[in-house]
């Protein structure tokens, strides 16, 4: 399938620009599986979110798998990129700078809780154009809900030398890829030495640690959809479903089944 590139001129075509008396607005637009959203910024704060579809989010050198039951905050200022892998029904929320949940410019991954699903929902059947008592009051209780989110870490770090952004690229479009640091070393043109040095460097973790920060990012989509536990261990590389469990129990301190059941 060929790649569409979608500007943010048209990504925004019907949102009004967040103010300090509408501080929260609506941008909006269905989008097609490889549709790309190329590197942008802008003064306001966003939180990236689709009510349906998967979309991969990538800014401050780092990237991120949302599937519907997530979404990230992208501090005002700083440049971000958007890959769509399925059909997405994009709805991000326009942050007045001014109002931003969180400080800093670090990326938050959130938990889209049912009430902020649902305030999103009903701010969506507003005119965008148009100003009202009721929107301002669901404004105000979606900025309520984001400072009360849970984050989770869910982050896949990335890196500037090109040799390790050529296997970094490649894993992340193929994470159950079982080839050792050395089979990478002989596709990319750098010794399994060099290789190594630079995650530590650059990533601040091992190759085997940033592999499963991939797969853990890819599992989330996959298991929020129903997918069952043994085919996402499968498609991600592990040699049985208790492999993958015991390893995001590891990371997230629950297992699989329990970190979604209340999704």
């Amino acid at each position: 399938m060929a790649i569409s590139i979608v500007t943010h001129t048209q990504f925004n075509w019907n949102c009004d620009f967040p103010t300090p008396a509408r501080p929260v607005t609506m941008s909006g637009r269905n989008l097609q599986a490889d549709d790309t959203l190329l590197p942008h910024s802008h003064p306001w704060g966003q939180v990236t979110y689709a009510l349906e579809g998967v979309m991969r989010v990538t800014a401050n050198n780092s990237s991120w798998i949302v599937p519907p039951l997530r979404a990230i905050w992208i501090a005002p200022d700083v440049e971000h990129a958007i890959t769509v892998l399925e059909n997405a029904r994009l709805r991000p929320l326009c942050v007045h700078a001014d109002r931003s949940p969180f400080a800093g410019t670090e990326c938050q991954v959130l938990e889209v809780s049912d009430l902020l699903r649902e305030l999103i929902v009903a701010l969506e059947q507003h005119d965008q154009h148009e100003q009202s008592a009721r929107e301002a009051l669901l404004g105000e209780l979606i900025l309520d809900e984001l400072a009360r989110s849970a984050t989770r870490p869910i982050r896949v770090p990335l890196p500037e030398d090109k040799r390790l952004k050529a296997l970094c690229a490649a894993l992340i479009a193929e994470p159950g890829a079982e080839h050792t640091l050395k089979d990478w070393a002989a596709q990319v043109g750098a010794s399994e030495r060099t290789l190594a040095r630079l995650f530590e460097r650059e990533l601040g973790m091992g190759f085997g640690q940033w592999r499963q920060q991939v797969r853990l990012a890819h599992a989330a989509p996959m298991i929020a959809n129903g997918t069952p536990l043994l085919v996402v261990a499968q498609e991600l590389g592990y040699t049985s479903q208790s492999a993958f469990s015991a390893m995001f129990k590891k990371t997230f301190g629950c297992s699989p089944s329990a970190f979604f059941a209340d999704q």
